[in-house]
């Protein structure tokens, strides 16, 4: 009994601990300036506007800055996938010259702070002439989400039995078609859990946004609304508003697609 409580105890704080900034922040985005700005703070709104909405969406471009980031993010984790899974089956699957040496190497990347290769980066797409170009966001997200979205995928290869693939190759079926209509329907939740990673990793990315982006038409949300703040002096409905908005397609995601993301980080934690 006394283990029950303190687990129902333990989950209940961490509950109020990130829950109650998420309840913050829309709550406010309705409340009138007065009440936000109160000195006695109210939990519950005693007003509703949406006046802060509409002042983000009508007077700043954060309806662009929303659209890039969604393109940037969205395209971010089609290319991880894209790239993850066959990258995961040539690690575990495939018998390559120095395997075990490449897979160290990537993963010893992934360990290295994306901040000290800021300038080689920047030069380097300067000279193909992407800087100020969504493609630029894309190809440095998708660089530093796929470490770690191979060796997810890795861990999630491990659990479905070689037996499969030795089965239909003896069928006569060859490599991209086993791993194209045989293990990519049974990695479903390992790649629903890449590209959850590879969005959010993009979705909230601001270093390299605010560095290869340029003009304020082709900025992301971290970016851009950075801008916004500093433009209206911390209008705090319009901070709250644009926050909310912000964190919208996240729970969208894992509205639709949260247990299969659970299913397979789970999955892929137990060979």
């Amino acid at each position: 009994m006394t283990g029950r409580l303190l687990l129902w105890g333990g989950i209940g704080f961490f509950l109020v601990i990130i829950g109650l900034p998420f309840w913050w922040v829309v709550t406010g985005s309705i409340k009138d300036p007065a009440e936000i700005i109160a000195r006695d703070p109210t939990m519950f709104p005693q007003s509703f506007t949406l006046q802060h909405y509409a002042k983000l969406l009508a007077a700043s471009a954060y309806p662009t800055y929303l659209v890039n980031s969604l393109i940037v993010a969205v395209s971010t984790a089609v290319l991880t996938v894209l790239l993850a899974v066959p990258a995961a089956y040539a690690f575990f699957r495939m018998e390559l010259p120095f395997r075990e040496g490449m897979y160290r190497a990537i993963l010893l990347a992934y360990a290295f702070p994306g901040i000290i290769v800021l300038i080689p980066i920047y030069g380097f797409f300067a000279q193909l002439g992407l800087i100020d170009s969504l493609v630029a966001l894309v190809i440095v997200n998708t660089t530093f989400a796929l470490p770690f979205s191979i060796w997810m995928m890795r861990s999630f290869l491990g659990t479905i039995p070689q037996d499969i693939e030795e089965a239909a190759r003896m069928d006569g079926a060859p490599t991209p078609v086993i791993l194209r209509r045989i293990l990519v329907p049974l990695l479903l939740p390992g790649i629903a859990a890449v590209a959850v990673f590879a969005f959010i990793s993009s979705w909230t990315e601001y270093i390299f946004a605010s560095i290869l982006i340029l003009s304020d038409a082709q900025r992301t949300i971290p970016v851009g609304f950075a801008g916004i703040i500093g433009q209206y002096q911390i209008d705090w409905g319009l901070l709250l508003a644009g926050a909310t908005l912000a964190i919208l397609p996240v729970v969208i995601i894992f509205a639709l697609i949260g247990r299969t993301f659970v299913a397979g980080m789970t999955d892929g934690a137990v060979k």
